[in-house]
């Protein structure tokens, strides 16, 4: 158990200090950079353990592959993910949240749960595809 507890920390030091979404092999890759000894398959399993806890954000990308993001509000939030670099930035949608309940009640669901990331370009990437576009190529 203390096994765990040490890992899970190291874990959670490595995610403290990245923006972005990463893949368990990411963080692994990190972890052992940074001088841990940690098997990649017990980082996927913590990884798991600590986003069924709350302690985590999980994204599935589009390939089906999971990535972790220990973020700033632990509460229920959503994320803006820009496509290039990976930036995410949290926001809350009070509005959103209650038009999705309204939608749920009027066809009868109860017991909601729902996750939303929205994907785009940040202000630095828009700003690259700008320029871009103005040269005649494409803004991506």
């Amino acid at each position: 158990m203390q096994r765990n507890t040490r890992q899970r920390a190291a874990i959670l030091e490595t995610l403290s200090r990245q923006d972005d979404f990463r893949s368990a092999q990411q963080i692994h890759e990190q972890m052992k950079a940074d001088g841990e000894t940690v098997g990649l398959a017990t980082v996927y399993r913590n990884l798991q353990a600590l986003s069924r806890s709350g302690r985590l954000d999980v994204l599935v990308a589009g390939d089906g592959e999971s990535l972790y993001r220990q973020c700033e509000d632990s509460g229920h939030h959503h994320h803006l993910v820009c496509r290039e670099c990976g930036r995410t930035v949290e926001f809350l949608a009070p509005r959103l949240e209650g038009a999705m309940t309204t939608i749920a009640n009027e066809h009868g669901f109860t017991d909601l749960d729902h996750t939303l990331e929205v994907f785009g370009l940040c202000a630095e990437h828009s700003a690259a595809g700008g320029d871009e576009a103005e040269d005649g190529a494409p803004g991506r």
